[in-house]
């Protein structure tokens, strides 16, 4: 695995760790043979900086690098770890992005604020999701962002389902949706 590249060594870590077989319902209300619980990856000591790296390059590779894009982030929870990942890659290459949280809903104390971090007002941000399925995550960090006067540039996820979130997403926020990894990346089709 050493030779492979950073993608196809997040794609067998991926595989080995968060790829569950069985009847699931998805949060989408859904149900699937399968589950990517991607939480066993983003959470893990050696998926996670490959996370960074692989979603990084993704976006460098779609011109939405660091010096295009200020932030990246998404919907609790799932987009957490993502987001911190890429922040890390990107220092790690003496990049700036910065990482914010997309609540679900406002606090009702404090600041009352749905996005936490570093204000986005004016800022160009990337919404991530660690595997989407519907896209309703995604689409609801970009509605609570651009309500926070975010400009919102591309939504990015780890792994994507082929369940419709990139056509629903592209039509309906009107941004492009990347993915690192699909189904057959994973073993999943075909």
């Amino acid at each position: 695995m050493t030779n492979d590249t950073p993608r196809a060594q997040l794609a067998a870590l991926v595989r080995e760790l968060a790829v569950v077989r069985g009847e699931v319902t998805l949060a989408s209300g859904i149900t699937s043979d399968f589950y990517v619980d991607m939480r066993r990856a983003t959470l893990h000591h050696a998926a996670a900086p490959l996370i960074g790296h692989v979603m990084l390059d993704l976006l460098e590779e779609a011109g939405l690098g660091a010096g295009e894009i200020d932030a990246v982030g998404g919907l609790t929870m799932g987009a957490d770890p993502v987001a911190t990942a890429i922040l890390h890659a990107a220092a790690s290459r003496g990049l700036d992005v910065d990482a914010f949280v997309v609540r679900k809903e406002a606090k009702a104390h404090g600041m009352r604020r749905m996005v936490e971090g570093p204000d986005v007002a004016g800022r160009r941000v990337v919404v991530l999701e660690d595997t989407s399925t519907t896209g309703g995550s995604p689409l609801q960090a970009v509605e609570a962002l651009r309500e926070a006067g975010a400009e919102v540039a591309a939504v990015a996820v780890v792994v994507d389902r082929s369940t419709g979130a990139k056509e629903r997403i592209e039509v309906e926020a009107k941004v492009p949706y990347l993915y690192a990894l699909g189904l057959a990346d994973l073993g999943l089709e075909g």
